[in-house]
């Protein structure tokens, strides 16, 4: 499985790549295999502040339901509307066309909580 090195991520399967005081937030290759093929996102918590933790949305597969949370603290700036119109493109490019979320960060310095690609390959590969 891939799991690009200049991304984050959580244990709950979520990427985040972070650009200034603002990050993109996806889920990984892994989550993408196991949900299966995504037949439908829904996302409506665009303009909010959330925290660490909060569900910013729902990501559904053949096989179920899967709520999406939120990596780090921060406002939902931007929903990815490509994925809401075709949610195949998170399985077929999870890491770049296939985002879900823009946030704008309450504190960047949050970030150093998350996993590096080496320590999420091993949560996700045992």
């Amino acid at each position: 499985m891939n799991f690009p090195k200049n991304l984050k991520y959580t244990q709950s399967h979520e990427w985040v790549r972070i650009e200034g005081d603002e990050a993109y937030v996806g889920i990984t290759e892994f989550a993408t295999t196991s949900l299966g093929d995504i037949v439908f996102i829904e996302i409506e918590t665009e303009g909010e502040k959330l925290d660490k933790g909060e569900s910013y949305g729902t990501i559904e597969a053949v096989k179920t339901v899967s709520d999406s949370y939120m990596p780090l603290a921060g406002e939902v700036i931007e929903v990815n509307e490509k994925v809401l119109d075709d949610p195949s493109l998170v399985n077929k490019d999870c890491y770049g066309d296939g985002w879900l979320i823009k946030i704008k960060l309450d504190n960047v310095a949050d970030a150093d909580t998350l996993m590096d690609n080496n320590a999420y390959a091993e949560i996700a590969i045992d």
